[in-house]
């Protein structure tokens, strides 16, 4: 018997179009007929569930972050497939993927072969493409979620969803969630730790949450906001600070603010072989003071989080299953809207939620 899914998945391959939210440049996000390409070996194409707003794709759209233009954003994307080309594309686990299987997708996509490919550092490949930061008139112009379909070319690593994990869940672990078990790999041992986060958005949040599942002796949340501090404490965060400045010491700062001063009070706190992992400096923000003499001393580590590797994907879901009935997720990500409203929440300065969604 024909399933109602592949029927759907059968019907979808008729089309010659769907439609996407095209961004021209500035705040003009326009609502377009793009064509539907005939798929590769290896490609997949997606039916978007989901997809939620992260900020560097309002930063895009308010110049303070470069991207081809126009393209098509978005890459906090939960789909369901519909169709595939030739060949048995595989998910990150090894197993076959198939129509009708709800999926998320890394937002890079590696060539594979260059050194640091090899290396098995994907996240900083020589030739790196990303979902929703492809030009429109590049050979990937269905790459962002801000659309009724994505096509996943050939070596995109794409993860399936399991069936007790809400859309609402699911699409934010391709950025936020993913790039925080990155984070949070770089910071080992996290367990016994004191462990300070620096911003409680979306990544903070999360990093809290996932410090407290590694069972951090003390989990701290550092934002200037009094509602994301009284969100964190739903999230793990047993203390809350206004400002770094209120922490005496810690064995694990994570920081998410992107804000130069405030990294620069954190790295005051780590005590000695204490680590801090910069993840939210992707804007320049002015630069910090390093001193050699206590990095040598107090045995401090330093480094750098940028993207996440496909492992991270699968980590990501595993840990929002794991903790889906421990911290309110669904709380962080309000009711999706239609597609037609993605300019509005582009461009309108953000609400109470860490996340909005559209739901084309």
């Amino acid at each position: 018997m024909t399933s109602q899914v592949e029927e759907n998945a059968t019907t979808f391959t008729e089309l010659s179009h769907t439609r996407a939210a095209i961004w021209r440049g500035g705040g003009d996000v326009v609502i377009e007929s793009v064509p539907l390409p005939v798929l590769q070996t290896g490609e997949v194409l997606v039916r978007v569930r989901l997809a939620t707003v992260c900020g560097s794709d309002r930063h895009t759209v308010t110049g303070r972050r470069p991207q081809p233009c126009p393209s098509v954003l978005g890459h906090e994307t939960v789909g369901e497939i519909v169709a595939l080309g030739d060949g048995e594309p595989l998910a990150v686990d090894g197993n076959p993927l198939g129509k009708g299987r709800r999926v998320v997708w890394s937002v890079t996509l590696p060539c594979g072969t260059c050194d640091r490919c090899v290396a098995g550092v994907t996240a900083k490949c020589r030739t790196l493409r990303k979902a929703g930061h492809e030009s429109l008139y590049s050979a990937w112009p269905l790459s962002g979620g801000y659309a009724e379909h994505v096509v996943l070319p050939r070596g995109m690593p794409v993860a399936v969803v399991a069936d007790d994990i809400a859309d609402a869940l699911a699409a934010p672990a391709a950025c936020a969630t993913a790039t925080v078990m990155a984070v949070i790999e770089r910071a080992l041992p996290v367990g016994g730790r004191r462990v300070v986060v620096i911003g409680a958005g979306m990544l903070g949040l999360t990093a809290l949450a996932a410090a407290a599942d590694l069972g951090a002796s003390t989990v701290t949340a550092v934002d200037p906001s009094a509602e994301r501090r009284e969100i964190a404490a739903h999230f793990g965060a047993e203390v809350t600070a206004e400002s770094v400045n209120e922490i005496e010491e810690c064995d694990v700062l994570l920081e998410f603010s992107g804000k130069s001063a405030a990294l620069q009070a954190g790295l005051r706190t780590l005590d000695v072989s204490g680590v801090a992992v910069f993840a939210g400096s992707v804007a320049p923000d002015g630069d910090i003071a390093v001193d050699p003499e206590a990095v040598v001393r107090r045995h401090l580590t330093l480094v750098g989080v940028h993207n996440y590797e496909p492992r991270h994907l699968l980590q990501a879901l595993n840990f929002l299953q794991r903790t889906k009935d421990r911290f309110p997720w669904a709380d962080l990500v309000a009711d999706p809207v239609p597609l037609d409203r993605i300019a509005g929440l582009l461009l309108d300065a953000p609400g109470p939620k860490p996340r909005y969604a559209v739901a084309p």
